[in-house]
């Protein structure tokens, strides 16, 4: 039995891994579905307070309270950051590390520097609310590449605004030796292939640690099975 945390990306939840986690634990294996501060049900707290720092800090906590070790740390998009944060302050509780089309940064980089443009263009529909900067509003119907009417009503119900500052704020790798001896998996969607480090890719393809989805960027979403039958892939290997 593996023990997989599933970290979700920017204005999401842990609602988003719904229908994976259930395919995971049809599977066996314990899955857990953590919800970063100021998200999901967790959005009451949102403040001027949070911050990639504090995320990182929400999934060390969990690994910590429920004493999980050997974990597979799974993380989607900005959850790209978290997982890398936790991984090197914690590097001793992480079996593998899974970037589902996830941002892949190094120590000094915040998740402006990775993506650029593409997450600099959400600013520009955000607004400030008591204080907080807030990006990716649920009201702009941004929908990550869901097309389907149904899903796309019940994230309209789900997604919140993500503080800016999480965003730009500058990683800093705790144990980056420790990070480093963690073995890393790429799950991502095909569209996003050239995007990417492409020695990054080629090594993780070399390795068999490479699997692409053609489908939107919610990928947990809109190809559960997929994404479950790579993870579980993860797992075996």
């Amino acid at each position: 039995m593996a023990t997989f945390v599933l970290v979700h990306g920017g204005g999401h939840g842990g609602w988003c891994y719904q229908r994976v986690a259930r395919l995971l634990r049809g599977a066996g294996h314990e899955v857990y579905t953590p919800t970063l501060t100021g998200l999901g049900e967790r959005s009451h707290l949102v403040g001027p307070h949070v911050d990639l720092k504090l995320h990182i800090n929400d999934v060390v906590a969990v690994l910590h309270y429920e004493d999980l070790r050997d974990v597979i740390l799974v993380g989607h998009s900005y959850g790209g950051m978290v997982i890398t944060g936790v991984a090197a302050a914690t590097a001793e509780r992480i079996g593998k590390l899974v970037f589902l089309d996830a941002a892949n940064p190094v120590d000094g980089q915040s998740l402006v520097d990775v993506s650029g443009r593409i997450i600099e263009v959400t600013r520009e529909t955000g607004r400030t609310v008591e204080g907080v900067e807030l990006v990716l509003l649920p009201e702009t119907e941004f929908y990550y590449g869901v097309t389907d009417e149904r899903d796309q009503a019940w994230m309209r119900e789900r997604l919140a605004g993500h503080p800016w500052q999480c965003f730009e704020q500058k990683l800093e790798l705790v144990d980056p030796q420790g990070y480093a001896r963690i073995p890393q998996y790429h799950i991502v969607c095909t569209s996003t292939l050239a995007t990417r480090d492409p020695t990054l890719m080629a090594e993780a393809k070399a390795a068999g640690r490479l699997w692409d989805i053609d489908t939107g960027h919610d990928l947990m979403i809109t190809e559960p099975e997929k994404v479950a039958d790579a993870l579980l892939a993860v797992a075996a290997d």
